[in-house]
């Protein structure tokens, strides 16, 4: 993707205490099943700012092939693959753009296997940069982001809320929502938690209703 992601993107009662959020909010969502990680990645390369667009109406079906042949083709296996409508904040035009992609599970993958996978997949469709995002534990050494889940969003609200918060939209970009089900998905550095937590409330979300993941995330560029 070509800029930073923050997708508001997919044990017991989470506890912010290391990072400074307080206690207690939002449940700690169960990993994908079997998945090690996630790549969040699309073919489009237009900048698009009409949220009527008919671009933003495809179902990316080839590029869902293609990119799963790139994971099997490299050792590692796909597992499920979503359709998400991003809206993105652009600090050089001064308005929101918009983006169909996809969030696609990778099972038994390394973390060199998955910055690997990402540049294919970043090479092959001209991408500037390819999101990733590794499943691992809060205590982890390695991990610097979270993978927050929320529902009931549309893309209209998450286009209005970026709108009336810059230093939300500044900070964290942007985010996606679920083509299907309307969840909301933000993967956000884990310094960040706090703003992100600010961010879901003002989308009208109660925070104990969303779900987070820890893990590394990394933008694999040229």
């Amino acid at each position: 993707m070509k800029r930073r992601l923050g997708i508001l993107v997919s044990v017991g009662a989470l506890t912010f205490g290391a990072t400074g959020v307080g206690t207690a909010a939002a449940s700690a969502a169960p990993a994908h099943p079997t998945a090690t990680a996630e790549i969040f990645a699309t073919s489009n390369t237009a900048v698009i700012t009409d949220p009527a667009d008919p671009r933003l109406r495809t179902q990316l079906r080839g590029f869902d092939r293609e990119v799963r042949s790139v994971i099997h083709a490299n050792g590692a296996r796909a597992g499920k693959s979503t359709l998400l409508n991003g809206v993105f904040w652009s600090s050089d035009l001064k308005q929101a753009t918009y983006e169909r992609s996809r969030e696609f599970d990778v099972n038994h993958v390394s973390a060199s296997g998955l910055h690997h996978i990402a540049d294919v997949v970043r090479k092959q469709f001209k991408q500037e940069s390819v999101l990733t995002f590794r499943h691992l534990p809060r205590t982890s050494a390695q991990t610097n982001a979270v993978d927050i889940e929320a529902p009931g969003i549309t893309s209209r609200k998450l286009h209005d809320a970026l709108l009336a918060n810059p230093t939300a939209r500044d900070e964290l970009g942007g985010g996606s929502v679920t083509a299907r089900d309307g969840r909301l998905i933000l993967i956000a550095p884990l310094a960040d938690l706090p703003l992100a937590k600010k961010f879901v409330g003002e989308l009208g979300v109660d925070w104990s209703k969303a779900q987070v993941r820890y893990g590394a995330e990394e933008f694999v560029g040229s």
